[in-house]
């Protein structure tokens, strides 16, 4: 019969794909039991609840345990932590995260996110960092979108090409010196498909955090997938990030899933800066009438229930089409993005 240390030992190799880190270390397993029978029981308390890789974590747990000599059974619960014990663990001031380069140093990290894809997280994103380099700051954007990547088109950036040096991966560089990653900068056809599973995605998104020479940034814009599983958590586990920008469309359905990203926020501590309603009027320009075309705005009730308020509107504008399909997004200049960024500036000068 195994000792309770044994089991420990054994559980020891059992890593939380996400964190880098064993399941021992992280301080997940609970009310460990080992009866004169074999059998082992424990819990593994998850750092949130609603953990996508729960179900690879129970079983490589139960796989390492059954491996030792004289287990006949293994029954493990699943749990999660409460929020004093998983501050405990993980920290407040990102000392566990991944590693940053040596070479580098960013001031803010902040991510676009919708929880639903076709709402114009990338061109919010990709605006947003062109707004902030027409304001003298020092901006990358990192494409988080491993299976859909957006950006090097929006950018007019071809693929394949980059190249790795002693201080990292070198990332392209847009006309308004924006640095850029993005999966479809390493292969060499943008139209090839990226078949990846979860933890290899999830290991591509840390690399791009931990193994880019992004230099000294005053802001890294991270252009988030669509959901609220494994990469969307990888970003928000494995990088400092110092709010969300949520994006919204008029529909219903656009704000029911963006609720759900906001429940994710909420349970990893990680705050809502604002909220954009893209897509959320047509101004015709013969009248100037403002059109709904996607029917009224629901973007207070999301910003109530992401605990932020309402930051822009953007409106359909054919001009921001044509500029990005053409790789000309630094080219297309929106009025309430420029406002919301300057307004932004001005909080960060005044210390708000």
């Amino acid at each position: 019969m195994p000792s309770e240390q044994d089991v420990m030992n054994a559980l020891n190799t059992v890593m939380d794909p996400e964190l880098g880190r064993s399941i021992v270390d992280l301080q997940m397993i609970k009310d460990l039991a080992v009866e004169p029978s074999g059998k082992v029981s424990f819990t593994i308390a998850l750092t949130i609840p609603s953990c996508p890789l729960r179900e690879k974590i129970r079983n490589d747990a139960a796989m390492a345990v059954k491996a030792l000599e004289g287990v006949t059974d293994v029954e493990i619960h699943m749990g999660a932590m409460s929020d004093e014990e998983r501050k405990q663990v993980l920290g407040n001031s990102g000392q566990n995260l991944p590693k940053l380069n040596q070479f580098n140093h960013v001031d803010n990290v902040i991510a676009v996110m919708s929880g639903k894809g076709g709402v114009g997280k990338s061109s919010v994103a990709a605006m947003l960092a062109a707004s902030l380099a027409r304001g003298c700051q020092r901006v990358g954007i990192l494409d988080a979108d491993i299976t859909g990547p957006s950006i090097p088109k929006l950018f007019g950036l071809p693929a394949g090409g980059i190249r790795s040096s002693e201080q990292g991966i070198l990332p392209a560089v847009t006309g308004l010196g924006i640095k850029a990653i993005s999966i479809n900068l390493l292969v060499e056809d943008e139209n090839a498909a990226v078949i990846w599973r979860g933890p290899m995605i999830s290991g591509a998104i840390t690399q791009f955090w931990t193994d880019v020479f992004w230099g000294k940034l005053d802001y890294l814009i991270v252009d988030m997938p669509p959901g609220t599983s494994d990469a969307a958590l990888t970003v928000m586990r494995s990088l400092p990030v110092s709010g969300v920008i949520m994006v919204t469309t008029p529909q219903q359905l656009s704000a029911m899933v963006v609720r759900k990203a906001a429940s994710m926020l909420d349970q990893l501590n990680i705050p809502v800066l604002g909220v954009v309603e893209n897509m959320s009027y047509y101004p015709c320009p013969d009248s100037g009438k403002e059109h709904a075309i996607f029917g009224p705005s629901h973007s207070q009730e999301v910003a109530t229930a992401c605990k932020a308020r309402v930051i822009a509107r953007l409106p359909l504008d054919p001009a921001l089409t044509e500029m990005a399909d053409n790789g000309r997004i630094e080219d297309f200049v929106q009025r309430d993005m420029e406002k919301m960024v300057t307004e932004m500036l001005k909080e960060k000068k005044t210390g708000k």
